[in-house]
């Protein structure tokens, strides 16, 4: 089970661009690794190309997930192998309600012509929606739309529990989240690592980590890692700022 997301020398390049310049991570299941560094340094640029967006051209370098090189795979191919990535700015799709989602990404993974069954799935969804503070009504809701920021974030981490990915990433979930929507999506995520999931926390902030403590801290740094510590890297930057880190 510890085997998780492994990422050897990689670079990318958007528009021209390096944005991730030969980095290294080692993200096993069951642990949570927080990634901070300043704007621009490529931290969502990491995880756009981690997920197969077409944008971000891979130079060099392998990230295997369990073992499995997830270079060149289709977003829904990475998705099958069990990566799931939360957006920073989550997208609304009208027309489209949220148990219709989640039940068509589910039934993507069965073998052809199986089929989800329905009072099983909605049991499950009703009941994870209930940890993140949600009313049923929501799942019959168009994904996302006129939702708040916090109302999407927890609607990007009720996809996660449902569909259970191996390695999740998590891009600024924190964002746009009040006290008590934080403490709810965190007890979600550390419910779901308590059953082995992985987590690749993207984040600014010390308070996501007040909730959810990570086995590791990286700082990122002009598209490479630079540093690697414990939690208490992450307070260590809160006062310090990434001053020490520039070149």
């Amino acid at each position: 089970m510890k085997q998780g997301l492994l990422i050897e020398n990689l670079s990318v390049e958007v528009a021209g661009n390096r944005v991730v310049d030969g980095l290294n991570l080692h993200v096993p299941q069951g642990e949570v690794h927080a990634v901070m560094g300043p704007n621009g340094t490529g931290k969502s640029s990491l995880s756009k190309a981690l997920a197969g967006n077409k944008d971000y051209k891979i130079l060099s370098g392998k990230a295997e997930l369990d073992g499995v090189n997830l270079i060149g795979m289709q977003p829904e191919e990475i998705s099958k192998e069990g990566l799931f990535l939360a957006f920073q700015y989550p997208v609304e799709i009208p027309g489209v309600s949220i148990a219709n989602f989640i039940r068509a990404c589910l039934k993507a993974r069965l073998p052809e012509g199986e089929d989800i069954h329905a009072p099983t799935f909605y049991k499950e969804l009703y009941a994870r929606m209930q940890e993140l503070g949600m009313d049923k009504s929501f799942s019959s809701r168009g994904l996302n739309v006129g939702f708040s920021g916090g109302e999407k974030k927890r609607c990007d981490i009720l996809q996660m529990l449902m569909l259970k990915p191996k390695i999740a990433i998590l891009d600024e979930t924190d964002s746009g989240l009040d006290i008590d929507a934080l403490r709810i999506v965190s007890d979600g995520v550390n419910a779901a690592r308590a059953r082995g999931l992985g987590v690749l926390l993207i984040t600014h902030y010390q308070r996501l980590l007040d909730h959810i403590k990570p086995d590791k801290v990286h700082v990122m740094f002009g598209g490479k890692i630079v540093k690697t510590g414990g939690a208490e890297l992450a307070l260590e930057l809160e006062k310090s700022g990434y001053e020490n880190f520039k070149k």
